[in-house]
This record gives C-alpha cells, structure tokens and sequence, in this order.
C-alpha cells in the first residue's frame, strides 16, 4: 500500500512539473519582424503567447541577412507580424522561402502615411504640422485591416515591387509606429491577427488591446506636453531619417544626413548641405541613434562644435533601461528632446541634473 500511495504521488508530481512544458505548448507561437512589434505583439497577447523577434534590440532591420534558423522559425510559427511599406526589404522574401501557410499581420494597414522624404540631405519635408493632426485617430475604424485581405499569395504588398534587393522605400514613409496614434492602428492588426489565429482566447486579446491603447493615449499626452514646450522653429539632426511620423504628429522639424534606410552612406556633398541648413537653421543639439553608426553625427559636432544631446529610438529598442519597451522608447525620445531644446524657464518637470545622462531609464510608468 505504501508502494502504491508513493507511486501515485510521483505520478502526481511528474504531471504537476509537466504542466509549464503543456501551457507553453498551447501558446500561440508569433514571430516579428524587428523588436517593437515583438514588444507590441507581447502586450496584447500576454500569457497567450510566445513571441520571437527575428531582429533583436539595438539591431538594424534595415540590413538584416535572414539565417537558416529564420525561415525553420517561420515555418513553425501561427502567426507572422511584419511592419510593411518596405521597411523590411528581406521579409517578404523570407515568408516565400519558408513555406509559412498562416496567418500574416502587416501591421501598417490602414495608418494614415507620411511621404517619404527624397532629397537624400536634410530632410525637413515634415515641418509645420499641426501638434493635434491625429488625436482622434482611434483604432476601430481600421478593425478590418492589417490580415483580413492579404492571403498567402501577396502577404498584403498593396501593389509594390519587392523584387528588389535594395531599400528603397518607395513613396511612403514606413516609420509609422513614431506616432503615437498609428501605433494604435498596428495594435488593433496585431490584436486582430491573434485573434484570427486563436479565436478561442478573443476576449483576453481584445482586452489587453484596450487596456494597451489607453496606455498609449496616456502616453501621447505625455509627450505633447513635454514637446510643446520645444520652440516651433527647432531642427533635430538624426542618424537617418525614420522620425517623419513623430515629426508630423508633434510639430517638429528633423533633418538628417541619410534617407529613410541606414543602408548607404550619405555623400560628401550631402553632407556639406547638412552642414549649411545647421548653421542656416540655428541647430542647437545634434542626438544619436541607437541602431546607426555613430560616425555620421559625430563628424557634424566637429565640424559644426554642436553637442550630442543624448541618443534616440528609432527602429529598435534598447536592450534594457526604459527605452526597452515601445512607450517606454518613445517617453525616452521624448524626454531626450525636451531636455536639451526646451525654451529656457520650461525645464521644471522635477528631473534632477545628474539623471540625465540616462534619459530617465529608471521611472516606472
């Protein structure tokens, strides 16, 4: 009898210690592209799934070679969520070459599109935007796209060539998660996505999508008023040029001296044009990006004697620290731009001198 109770609580045991493997097995296994949509995709499917990101933090997706491992991952997935608009040039070519038969999310269907700026130098195509051009940008008018339309055949490529290997952009601008406000859409085609490939958990998805946009409405007028307290007139100089949304939506003027993609390095005489507008435009700080060489914005501050302000988030988030979530990466770009170019008497906001060196990395929000 003793046998057999000791054999039972064994057994009893051994099926407890089996339960983790069994729930990450029913998971939901999403793979993204670059490593703010896997952020994203982790909000609003929480415990339901399990997310990997093909391009990890501090990375380029502009100049990612896909591996091996990266079509057996697809092929394995039950979702894949992509940005779109060319911004992964390598994507589309990697889902034909991985047989994935699933469910894909471009999660740039149905945003409102900046042009992509073309004159290679400084970009200020975005100035003069009203600071409230989306506020009532919500999600449920975009409920329909983002995976609904694409079937496997064209993975939602609205009509470009992705034939090439290049990164070229084309016409549209595909930074679309630097507004706040179509950073919701990509969350209502993210939630709409989980739910399509798991339509069992809808309720929890649908939730935590709501619950993620009101935190990303709290978020945006966060940033508008750390931002409007930036004079009209100033110019950001960037690595590359991927804050043409964060432009439009908040009413500043970014210059750069690459285009949209990290890919090629800007010419001498771009350059020397960027260098001019600096000087023209009164620049007062020159940022970094995280995911770029430094180089670039380190040769304009010897040439112009213009300090580095600090870094900036673009296409990747950071490793650790607050910029390591999406709104924490943007309240950091945030922060970042209003300490070093706020009008003199606005910088009240109770940070204390010595914490700006990490932009903040230490609040909780």
């Amino acid at each position: 009898m003793r046998l057999a109770h000791a054999s039972a609580a064994l057994i009893g045991v051994s099926t407890l210690l089996a339960l983790p493997a069994a729930f990450a097995a029913e998971r939901v296994q999403v793979v993204t592209s670059f490593s703010i949509l896997a952020d994203m995709v982790e909000n609003v499917g929480g415990e339901h799934v399990e997310v990997t990101s093909l391009v990890g933090p501090d990375s380029d997706a502009h100049v990612y070679s896909p591996r091996p491992t990266d079509a057996r991952a697809l092929a394995e997935a039950d979702l894949v969520v992509f940005n779109g608009l060319q911004f992964e040039g390598w994507m589309e070519r990697l889902i034909d070459s991985s047989d994935y038969a699933g469910p894909l999310v471009v999660t740039t269907a149905g945003i409102d599109r900046v042009a992509a700026a073309h004159d290679d130098h400084g970009h200020d195509d975005h100035d003069d935007h009203g600071h409230d051009e989306h506020d009532d940008h919500g999600h449920d008018e975009h409920d329909d796209h983002g995976h609904d339309d694409h079937g496997h055949d064209d993975h939602g490529h609205e009509g470009h060539d992705h034939g090439h290997e290049g990164h070229d952009h084309g016409d549209d601008d595909p930074h679309g998660w630097q507004d706040l406000a179509m950073g919701k859409v990509y969350v209502a085609n993210i939630r709409d996505g989980l739910i399509e490939a798991d339509p069992d958990n809808a309720e929890a998805y649908t939730a935590n999508a709501q619950r993620y946009i009101n935190e990303i409405d709290a978020t945006d007028a966060e940033i508008r008023e750390l931002l409007g307290e930036i004079p009209a007139s100033t110019s950001v100089i960037t690595g590359h040029d991927s804050f043409g949304y964060f432009a439009s939506a908040y009413g500043l003027r970014f210059l750069s001296p690459q285009g949209l993609s990290t890919e090629a390095e800007p010419s001498a005489a771009n350059m020397a044009r960027l260098i001019d507008v600096i000087r023209e435009q009164n620049v007062q700080a020159l940022f970094h990006e995280n995911m770029t060489s430094p180089a670039i914005i380190t040769q304009l501050a010897e040439e112009t004697d213009l300090p580095i302000a600090g870094t900036l988030y673009a296409d990747a988030l950071a490793a650790e620290g607050e910029a390591s979530t999406y709104l924490g990466m943007m309240r950091h770009n945030a922060r970042t731009l209003h300490d070093a170019l706020a009008e003199p008497g606005h910088d009240d906001q109770g940070h204390d001198e010595d914490d700006h060196d990490d932009h903040g990395h230490g609040h909780s929000h």
